[in-house]
């Protein structure tokens, strides 16, 4: 891993608007997210459609854990919050596209939730690296 400043971990292109926040921080060897949203980081905005939006969560994830110096073999769990109890279906094809084996998948929690300001999914999440 290369030298960091400090804790915080970022995201390239994706902010947390006017919030004071990092997209996650490492400490140690476990890496712990922030809400992490669907932009897309070209834009730094939210699609309107649930499957582009889970898409860019998946990948923003997959973007912290390599600022962190960790992988999606490092996740450990994972919890998804969904605006609608239809966007599982999203959810769970990207989820298989990382994680194919049924044997070796970290935890993951879903929960409904009333998201704000267009979210339809965010996810969360803890990588430990060893």
């Amino acid at each position: 891993m290369s030298e960091r400043k400090g804790r915080s971990l970022e995201v390239p292109g994706i902010t947390h608007g006017n919030a004071p926040i990092p997209m996650g921080a490492r400490v140690g060897n476990v890496i712990y997210s922030s809400g992490i949203m669907g932009k897309d980081p070209a834009t730094d905005t939210l699609p309107a459609d649930v499957a582009e939006q889970v898409k860019f969560a998946f990948q923003n994830m997959e973007s912290l854990l390599r600022a962190g110096g960790a992988t999606l073999d490092h996740l450990v769990r994972m919890t998804v919050f969904i605006k609608d109890d239809s966007a599982r279906a999203a959810v769970n094809e990207q989820w298989l596209q990382r994680f194919p084996d049924p044997h070796d998948r970290p935890a993951r929690h879903t929960l409904m939730y009333d998201l704000r300001g267009g979210m339809l999914v965010q996810l969360e999440a803890v990588a430990v690296i060893t």
